[in-house]
């Protein structure tokens, strides 16, 4: 795929499932503001995925709020296996504090086989992490501060997913995600 198509691939999930099932309250005002960033990564290696997200660090750390809220850095074919993907978290962990970041900005991770620990594979409660390729979300703490302080109760957003996830029925569940 082209890098066109892995954004248009990405806002098509941003739209239909992230905003349009509601799992994010706060994705909905940024992408109407066009204030999200996507950047595709075409580095071949895990010290060149580092390096852009080096950059992109950088990048959201200097620039305005108003302009670019967050950015999502994806990947479409560096870590396609889901647990080399979790271990390189660590990697991106540790990138945010040698930036001096720590407290700044932080990273959630959306994966096309996101797991959590002690589900099944194909339980629906993955979904709520799973997206179309390796994406590391980069997130100002200060918004998330505003967005849960705007939100009641915003600890409990992930059950709600869960349960949005699990209310679908087999022909929505179909149209947003095939047979999966």
């Amino acid at each position: 795929m082209d890098e066109q198509a892995v954004m248009a691939a990405t806002r098509d999930w941003l739209e239909k499932v992230v905003i349009g099932l509601n799992l994010c309250p706060f994705a909905k005002a940024v992408t109407v503001r066009n204030q999200v960033r996507m950047v595709v990564s075409s580095a071949r290696h895990l010290d060149g995925l580092l390096e852009d997200l080096d950059r992109e660090l950088d990048f959201l750390a200097a620039a305005d709020p108003e302009s670019v809220e967050t950015t999502l850095l994806i990947h479409p074919t560096l870590l396609p296996d889901f647990l080399d993907f979790n271990d390189f978290l660590q990697l991106a962990d540790a990138a945010i504090d040698e930036h001096g970041l720590e407290g700044v900005i932080q990273i959630a991770s959306f994966h096309p086989q996101f797991q959590f620990e002690g589900t099944a594979a194909d339980a629906r409660s993955n979904y709520t992490n799973r997206a179309p390729f390796p994406t590391l979300h980069l997130l100002r703490e200060a918004s998330i501060t505003r967005a849960v302080a705007a939100f009641p109760e915003a600890e409990t957003l992930y059950v709600r997913n869960i349960e949005t996830l699990e209310g679908l029925s087999p022909s929505a569940w179909c149209t947003l995600w095939g047979d999966a």
